[in-house]
């Protein structure tokens, strides 16, 4: 989840410098203004629409920068830690975690086909002890909050120098070396190797046919981020065309380039590595679906679009040209459902100015799939280039000012967990004033779930709703009305009751109505369930 090279060893320096070290009772606090919490608004006998916007932040797993907090926990300590996030993400009023599940053609989960992450227990391919299945214990904790589970895959990153344990046997570079290029301290998975997409989409959807994930996540590393060649390598390569600039090394794919043009293939270079990630983004998007239609697939690529489309102003390394990413190409023929570009630079940086940005990517997006840009939040704090919490607030501002855009992704939780600066604070009191649903998806399918079985009883202090889901409910949308104002939460369909407490300004509820909402935030019917005699 990193912008460019300097940018990727400043965040994965922020692992040693900032490591990691319930339940709402009642309705939230927020009144309701065109679906965003901005201001209050008048009575009425039915409730306005449900606020939507996607509020979620990334959990990485590679080099522990947000969990675990170090490898070698016990698992009870790990779990420990997954709740404090969750419960953090909750008393944010965010709605999804995306949770990193394939650091570097590892696995955080049991899995017949990649070893364990060293990041767990220290040692890829040992399990965590006592054995137990993060990733579920992860989807599990979130859906009881209410809270989205997204499941993020590295596609290509094979293995770093870094890293502090030996490959496990049936990692990668073991059982298929020849897939497998050393590219400067990466390992890397060749894109234009069938056996290694093979390997990639295996894993996703291996993920998919057996956990309850609500999406998959992929980012921004396609063909490796460049590196300068050594000396002698950079000296040929100016000699052979005249440059005078630093070469960059070029990534060994040869043996699969020759078996290209040797089938009779005709895209240049450049085209041919395109294509390899093209045609395994298409396949990731058809597979996910084919499995389970209510499961959202995403892909956060490099803020910077292609140089030749750019606005006037906007400069920077092109991912197009260097990892070989069309992100406007899968926007264009819609091989995803939410498009996270990684905009991590401020609303006045002149060359990457964040508004500008977004305006390009919703300019990209023919189809109307959901725009969520990625904020660098753990710039807060920073020992370079630092944010200051209000940055973040007014992008927050600033993509809410967008109605194309419906959300945002915080890079990354160990901010928000730390409070950096008072960030989670500022945000809580002044952004997030109360919860708001995921924005729906219609092109996934929009059949409404059925009605919820309700019962409401007037208490001292409140009214009490014992809840029955419905058919395809995952969660309950619940408003209240307290005087001229109307009140929202959510609920998770494994919730047998809620409570509705009365208002200490407003005084008690009068109307209670409460709909369902399924996986892909379809809303159901709206059923009052409790009118003041």
């Amino acid at each position: 989840m990193l912008p460019n090279m300097n940018k990727r060893a400043f965040t994965l320096g922020l692992a040693s410098a900032f490591a990691l070290g319930g339940l709402l009772a009642g309705c939230g606090t927020q009144p309701l203004t065109r679906g965003v919490p901005v201001a209050e608004t008048s009575g009425g006998d039915d409730p306005p629409a449900a606020p939507r916007e996607l509020r979620a932040a990334w959990v990485s797993t590679v080099a522990n920068i947000d969990w675990p907090s170090k490898p070698g926990l016990s698992s009870a300590v790990q779990q420990k830690e997954a709740i404090a996030i969750l419960d953090r993400a909750k008393s944010l009023n965010l709605n999804a975690i995306v949770l990193q599940v394939r650091p570097s053609a590892d696995a955080i989960y049991p899995s017949k086909i990649e070893p364990w992450t060293e990041y767990l227990s220290g040692a890829q391919g040992k399990a965590p002890m006592p054995a137990y299945d993060p990733l579920k214990f992860w989807i599990d904790q979130a859906h009881a909050r209410g809270l989205e589970l997204h499941a993020w895959f590295n596609p290509y990153r094979a293995r770093m120098d870094a890293a502090r344990s030996q490959s496990a046997p049936n990692h990668i570079t073991n059982t298929r070396p020849d897939v497998v290029k050393r590219y400067g301290k990466f390992m890397w998975m060749d894109p234009g190797e069938p056996a290694a997409a093979k390997q990639t989409m295996d894993v996703i959807l291996d993920v998919v046919r057996r956990y309850d994930i609500d999406g998959v996540h992929i980012d921004d590393y396609f063909y490796p981020y460049p590196i300068e060649a050594t000396p002698a390598v950079a000296g040929n390569a100016a000699a052979l065309d005249g440059r005078t600039a630093k070469a960059e090394l070029d990534f060994p794919d040869d043996p699969a380039w020759q078996r290209y043009l040797k089938s009779g293939g005709t895209l240049a270079r450049a085209d041919w590595r395109r294509d390899n990630v093209n045609r395994l983004i298409e396949a990731m998007y058809k597979g996910i679906h084919a499995e389970k239609s209510w499961v959202r697939f995403g892909i956060s690529p490099f803020g910077l679009g292609r140089p030749d489309r750019r606005p006037p102003g906007i400069n920077g390394f092109s991912q197009y040209d260097k990892l070989y990413a069309d992100a406007e190409l899968w926007l264009q023929e819609g091989w995803l459902d939410y498009f996270v570009p990684q905009l991590y630079w401020p609303i006045k940086s002149p060359g990457q100015a964040y508004d500008v940005l977004l305006d390009y990517w919703i300019g990209q997006n023919p189809l109307g799939r959901h725009i969520w840009p990625g904020l660098f939040t753990s710039r807060i704090g920073a020992p370079t280039r630092a944010y200051e919490p209000d940055e973040v607030l007014q992008q927050v501002s600033v993509t809410r000012s967008r109605p194309q855009a419906t959300g945002h992704i915080h890079f990354s939780m160990v901010a928000l967990t730390q409070n950096r600066k008072g960030i989670s604070d500022q945000l809580r009191a002044s952004r997030y004033t109360g919860q708001a649903l995921v924005p729906a998806t219609p092109w996934l399918g929009s059949t409404r779930p059925g009605t919820p079985t309700i019962k409401a009883v007037r208490g001292a202090r409140s009214v009490d709703l014992s809840l029955t889901a419905g058919k395809g409910n995952a969660l309950y949308a619940i408003w209240a009305r307290h005087g001229n104002e109307w009140r929202f939460a959510v609920a998770p369909a494994a919730r047998a009751t809620w409570t509705v407490s009365d208002d200490d300004r407003l005084g008690p509820a009068e109307i209670v109505v409460v709909s369902a909402v399924d996986r892909l935030g379809n809303e159901g019917e709206r059923v009052r369930v409790w009118s003041k005699p």
